[in-house]
């Protein structure tokens, strides 16, 4: 008897949260360092007419003063195709100065900044190098090592076959190894940061990546499982995109499937090409987003680095056609009605940028100052062990902000200090209680370490449990394998491979 099939619609309810356009554009600004948002604004200069640069004029009697409305947001140009321009004076305002131009008394350092080099970056090949000095292996192992990272390519793969590489260590380097050693390498090299890197193939480097995942979970994660089966057992459906056969095979649902998906696609099928882009570029050149001076008396001045960004107004020529449509209501044309509500859609862009521009201004001061009072002392000494234990939390907590908005705001920016440039990253790290509850930098506690490693007598190196020991001396109180993890972060090897 055949079956039959009915469709039945239903009607649900649920609230869903949606960023309007002028979030989306303030978003967007906020996450760009100093050099892009001045791009940023001299394209849109470029591309919207009722948006100009310059200093603001000088208003006189019969002119708009602006008062206390002066860049308060306006409203959206979605009013049902309604061609009246009801909110003019709210344009006309943008003539008085734009507040986001913040601390303009700073002219005078501007002859003094320059553009700092930064050459901090170093290349793909001499990253994996540093993260092999971590691992204990033989010379011969070693030597092995390093010809496999110089036979990756900028992907982080391994593209050539471990038989090839073997004859090409016998011809050209007079090294014997056999394919098994050099299997035995490369899972050392597999091991390396970021993860998938010296995979031979795509569906390896997706299957290590996936393995690191299940390895760093602190609980069983059934979705990994299910990740690894699909790559492991179904590769070829999964590039054929027989999902059906996928879910025969592993006997999972089409939500679980489509979860799984939903997660691979998240992997990254080029691991080195992040690390690549380090490769040549030896002179990296910051501009600061901020610049903190600090005084004698224990002041200390914040002010926005905006020398390079063009002051923004609405345009004189478009507020005043405007005026012109708006007397002559009466005896609009089709055409003059289709004029005013092109004037007016740019005019309402044009506004939207400019509140933007103010927002992420203001948004940047008032992370930059709760950053300034949780780290006073760093910025009054310089002294980084003074840094105490700050997270994204402490930030957004003190300033009202959301950690998502905190952490937009510390991603690619930099501060101009008495003693440096820093990016805002620096100023975050995580703490370590003690058994007595009091809570010390991360950053501090490597600082001592690595004084102490430094300062030893190299031909007899102190080892993890002797570092322990002199650590608990100094006023730092923590485990031996915190030790050693803290030294491996830091690229330190073994005490045996420090002579």
């Amino acid at each position: 008897m055949a079956q039959s099939s009915r469709q039945i619609q239903t009607q649900t309810q649920q609230q869903v949260q949606t960023l309007s356009p002028q979030q989306i554009l303030a978003v967007k600004l906020l996450e760009l360092p100093a050099v892009e948002l001045e791009d940023r604004v001299r394209a849109e200069l470029l591309e919207n007419p009722a948006l100009e640069e310059g200093k603001p004029e000088e208003t006189t009697d019969g002119d708009f003063d602006g008062g206390d409305t002066a860049g308060e947001p306006t409203e959206s140009p979605e009013d049902g195709g309604n061609t009246d321009y009801d909110s003019l004076s709210d344009y006309l305002n943008e003539d008085d100065i734009p507040d986001y131009k913040l601390q303009e008394n700073n002219r005078s350092r501007d002859e003094q900044m320059e553009e700092i080099p930064f050459s901090d970056a170093t290349s793909f090949y001499e990253t994996l190098k540093e993260q092999l000095g971590e691992h204990n292996l033989t010379p011969h192992q070693r030597e092995l090592a390093e010809y496999l990272i110089g036979s990756l390519d900028d992907d982080g793969l391994l593209r050539k076959p471990l038989d090839s590489i073997s004859d090409e260590l016998a011809i050209y380097a007079g090294v014997e190894a056999s394919p098994e050693e050099l299997e035995e390498v490369l899972k050392v090299i597999q091991d390396f940061d970021p993860p998938g890197l010296g995979a031979r193939n795509l569906r390896e480097c997706l299957l290590l990546q996936i393995r690191r995942k299940k390895a760093q979970s602190q609980e069983a994660n059934p979705l990994l499982d299910v990740e690894e089966r699909v790559l492991d057992e179904c590769y070829e459906e999964f590039t054929r995109k027989h999902w059906d056969k996928i879910e025969q095979k592993l006997g999972i649902t089409g939500e679980q499937l489509k979860n799984v998906l939903k997660d691979i696609c998240r992997l990254n099928p080029r691991p080195g090409a992040s690390m690549g882009e380090a490769i040549g570029k030896n002179m990296q050149q910051i501009v600061p987003d901020f610049i903190v001076e600090s005084f004698d008396d224990g002041t200390i001045n914040l002010s926005l680095n905006s020398r390079g960004l063009p002051m923004l107004r609405m345009s004189r020529n478009f507020t005043e056609m405007v005026e012109e449509h708006t007397r002559n209501k009466a005896n609009q044309t089709k055409e003059s009605r289709e004029a005013m509500l092109f004037l007016k859609q740019k005019m309402d862009a044009a506004q939207s940028f400019i509140d933007a521009v103010k927002q992420r201004q203001n948004t940047l001061m008032t992370t930059m100052q709760a950053i300034i009072d949780l780290q006073r002392p760093f910025f009054l000494e310089g002294d980084e062990s003074l840094l105490r234990p700050m997270i994204l939390k402490d930030v957004a907590e003190r300033t009202g902000l959301d950690i998502s908005t905190i952490s937009r705001v510390s991603n690619s920016k930099y501060v101009q200090t008495n003693y440096g440039i820093y990016p805002l990253k620096f100023f975050f790290n995580d703490g370590y209680t003690t058994g007595d509850g009091e809570e010390m930098s991360v950053r501090e506690i490597k600082n001592a370490l690595k004084e102490l490693v430094d300062g030893e007598d190299k031909s007899k190196p102190l080892t993890d449990d002797e570092l322990t020991e002199r650590l608990k001396q100094k006023g730092y109180p923590i485990a031996r394998r915190t030790v050693a993890k803290y030294r491996q972060q830091m690229g330190l090897p073994v005490a045996r491979l420090r002579r």
